[in-house]
């Protein structure tokens, strides 16, 4: 069984590729990141006049992020507490990472993912943060 998912209550894609898929009981999400569903604003993001990216609150982006891969577990058919492992990657992990590990261990509490967070130096669009999760549905559903 293998089943595309895709969905408005998420941000759209960035390119040619689904919100999910599912294949037998496991959930594959694509990359995930903070843009707002809709507008595809980035919150926490500071321009100066013209139009430069200048700054960003990573509290703001890690909140967002979190309820966009909600978004497309739920609309999956999946729960939050269905995920079994979760890659994170941050662009500046010396600043971003204590602030992104509390609210991590906050939103996460009680969900026993493995968990692997990278720093890299860039993602496809002005963000911070993106998750790639994975996610084992109940046997049947």
């Amino acid at each position: 069984m293998s089943d595309v998912v895709r969905t408005d209550s998420a941000p759209a894609p960035v390119g040619a590729y689904p919100h999910a898929r599912r294949v037998g009981n496991l959930l594959f999400l694509s990359g995930v990141g903070p843009r707002r569903p809709g507008s595809n604003d980035i919150p926490g993001n500071v321009y100066d006049s013209g139009g430069k990216l200048i700054g960003y609150d990573i509290e703001q982006q890690c909140r967002q992020v979190f309820a966009n891969v909600r978004a497309v577990l739920e609309a999956s058919g999946a729960k939050w507490e269905h995920l079994v492992d979760v890659t994170v990657f941050l662009t500046d992990m010396t600043h971003d990472f204590p602030v992104y590990n509390r609210l991590y261990a906050d939103h996460f509490k009680g969900v026993d993912a493995c968990r692997t967070t990278l720093g890299i130096t860039a993602l496809p669009t002005p963000i911070a943060i993106e998750l790639k999760c994975i996610a084992a549905l109940p046997s049947g559903g």
